[in-house]
């Protein structure tokens, strides 16, 4: 560590010891937190100067963020996990970033994605939703599904088709979509977990203001991948943990702590299969590391994909893993039953992972074609007139 990096380590330790009181409980609290971060420059340590940064090498951020995950105090390293702070820096007007990077990076406007229709899931290309321009502003017209937040988001990332008469991916256009105006309707759907954070959105003359297009008309397929890159790392890098908590309140591995609670632990097919389990992890960790390595601001790596879909493997797998120790037991649910509720929970939810960001079928396409150099999947109508492709009734 140079001299450099050492002064700067030892400001952030400075800061930290001064103003951490952690753990953060309530909303307004964290809130508090993440300003102070901001102020003091430590959120985006890579980003520029002009926006809220530091301008450093990624090992000297990297040191600092290692001293905030030391007292578990969170707010740094945004500039590699906010998805949209870093969507918004790498393509938005002067006039939105100006609105809208501070209170995204201080947690004070909710967000969601606006991406999937009922037609055009694994192939986003294909999506209908259209944004015609209007003097000012554009007006949107179409249907989403699977958003999350999306009742109490502020705004949407939304791909919406501003041209039809080109190929498929040259007519996408990538907006911050206001969400809190009369065209959008939203109605929540009821997931398998009994919970209803997934919605459909109905957009009905929505209005977003031309300002809130991200870099050019016809450029939102390559913000897209940028905004991807970004969600991929994060679902790569953690997943949603127990619902009850229960089988995490210990220091040690929950899955060892769950087969010693169980009485399990010496079975030997068990053993082995929580060693995979945990050697997947170390070694998933790794390869998010290369990942991030390789992700710099306004960019895209194929590498998110293996992350993601190896988390996918990771989450299926150990809910096969806490089944397996709980036996019949994992039959029963309820609060009554926190472990049983815990790994059903899990078992069910690991879907989410290999379904949202892009499907595991997705992510092995981008991984055999942009990793492994394999030939690419065949598409009849990617350099067709989006107008003139065909599409089943």
């Amino acid at each position: 560590m140079d001299d450099a990096t050492e002064a700067l380590v030892a400001e952030a330790r400075a800061f930290l010891a001064q103003h951490w009181k952690g753990p953060l409980t309530a909303l307004e609290d964290t809130r508090a937190w993440l300003a102070k971060v901001v102020e003091h420059r430590w959120a985006v340590l890579r980003w520029p100067t002009e926006w809220h940064g530091r301008a450093l090498p990624d090992d000297a951020a990297r040191a600092v963020e290692r001293e905030f995950h030391a007292v578990a105090a969170p707010g740094s390293g945004q500039d590699r996990t906010n998805l949209w702070a870093n969507t918004l820096l790498a393509g938005g007007t002067d006039a939105l970033k100006q609105k809208l990077i501070l209170p995204l990076l201080r947690q004070e406007v909710g967000m969601c994605l606006l991406y999937s229709e009922p037609g055009a899931g694994s192939d986003l290309a294909g999506i209908r939703t259209r944004a015609e321009k209007r003097g000012d502003h554009f007006v949107v017209n179409g249907q989403k599904v699977w958003t999350t937040n999306a009742a109490t988001a502020d705004y949407g990332m939304l791909i919406a088709r501003t041209n039809w008469d080109v190929p498929k991916h040259a007519g996408i256009s990538f907006f911050f979509c206001p969400m809190k105006q009369p065209g959008i309707e939203v109605r929540p759907l009821h997931q398998i977990t009994n919970e209803r954070n997934f919605n459909e959105v109905f957009l009905t003359d929505a209005i977003v203001p031309a300002e809130n297009l991200l870099k050019n008309l016809g450029d939102g397929w390559r913000v897209l991948q940028t905004a991807l890159a970004y969600e991929r790392l994060v679902m790569g890098v953690r997943a949603r943990g127990a619902r009850s908590g229960a089988a995490e309140a210990t220091t040690e591995e929950p899955l060892i702590a769950l087969a010693r609670e169980a009485g399990r632990l010496k079975d030997p097919i068990l053993r082995q299969d929580i060693a995979q389990a945990i050697a997947y992890r170390r070694l998933n960790a790794l390869n998010t590391a290369r990942a991030q390595a390789e992700l710099t601001q306004g960019s895209s790596s194929s590498l998110m994909s293996l992350g993601k879909l190896a988390m996918s493997r990771i989450l299926h797998g150990e809910a096969r893993v806490r089944t397996a120790i709980l036996g019949p037991g994992s039959l029963f649910e309820g609060p009554d039953y926190p472990r049983a509720e815990d790994a059903n929970f899990l078992t069910l939810n690991a879907y989410f992972t290999s379904i949202g960001g892009g499907t595991d079928q997705i992510q092995r396409n981008i991984i055999g074609e942009r990793v492994l150099d394999l030939p690419k999947e065949p598409e009849v109508d990617r350099t067709v007139p989006f107008r003139e492709v065909k599409i089943g009734r």
